[in-house]
């Protein structure tokens, strides 16, 4: 897995945040959020459930508009002009809970279907991208199969081969092991592990604080739509700041 390090601007940060505010009606889901991430960067966001970790995540690539506040991607500010938005969601990877896959084609074409369709790529390259995908995330023998006859596991790993194809700048990952049996967790995370090792910008909602420890540069805890902390792995888990994050910890970690 290789980040294309040649399309990211000096200078700048992967994301940035600077006071984003986001309302559900009457409900405040994020205030006043402020993130930086450099390029290369692994942040790991935790907290509890209803606590805005997805909504930030989601506003990054526009699934979600912010209301307030401004959100830059590689030092461009993101905006409600669809042909703008049009081109963040094609630098920026996502990859959800469910897998999202199209049931009615082979893996291969799953992959292939993006960017053949949206980056004019023509079809051999785009095999041959996909291929060299699918051996990334360790299931090259399935290219043939469709989705269907995966296991879950398996299925989130297309799922980021298929993200990877688009050869984004940044990856966003939204709880991708929670729709997972536990057996098939570490076959994924061990893919991201993978992907982080190789450099790739990466923000990671997840409750897998074992992989948050192993890769991520900083840990973002999040309650009642804030960053309430942030650090690196070592000071966030050896000596918490906040009684919020100390409270967390002592729940999630038993």
């Amino acid at each position: 897995m290789t980040q294309p390090k040649e399309r990211l601007r000096k200078g700048q940060p992967a994301v940035q945040m600077i006071g984003v505010n986001k309302w559900f009606g009457d409900f405040h889901v994020l205030r006043d959020i402020g993130l930086k991430v450099g390029k290369g960067e692994k942040f790991v966001i935790c907290g509890p459930s209803g606590s805005g970790k997805s909504t930030l995540i989601r506003c990054i690539n526009a699934l979600e508009t912010h209301e307030s506040g401004k959100i830059l991607i590689d030092g461009v500010e993101l905006t409600n002009d669809k042909k703008q938005v049009e081109e963040v969601r094609r630098d920026v990877g996502m990859v959800f809970q469910s897998f999202n896959l199209f049931p009615h084609m082979t893996i291969l074409d799953n992959l292939m279907t993006a960017p053949i369709w949206v980056r004019q790529m023509p079809r051999e390259e785009a095999r041959d991208l996909a291929m060299h995908t699918l051996e990334s995330v360790r299931i090259p023998e399935q290219a043939n199969k469709y989705p269907g006859q995966l296991s879950g596991g398996q299925q989130q790993r297309v799922a980021i081969a298929r993200a990877l194809c688009m050869q984004p700048k940044v990856m966003l990952f939204d709880e991708p092991t929670s729709a997972l049996d536990p057996e098939m967790i570490k076959e994924v995370l061990d893919v991201m592990i993978d992907l982080a090792g190789d450099g790739m910008t990466m923000l990671v909602v997840t409750h897998e604080m074992g992989f948050a420890r192993q890769v991520a540069d900083q840990v973002v805890f999040m309650d009642q739509g804030q960053i309430v902390e942030q650090a690196k792995p070592e000071a966030f888990f050896g000596s918490p700041q906040h009684r919020r994050t100390k409270q967390f910890l002592g729940q999630i970690l038993g």
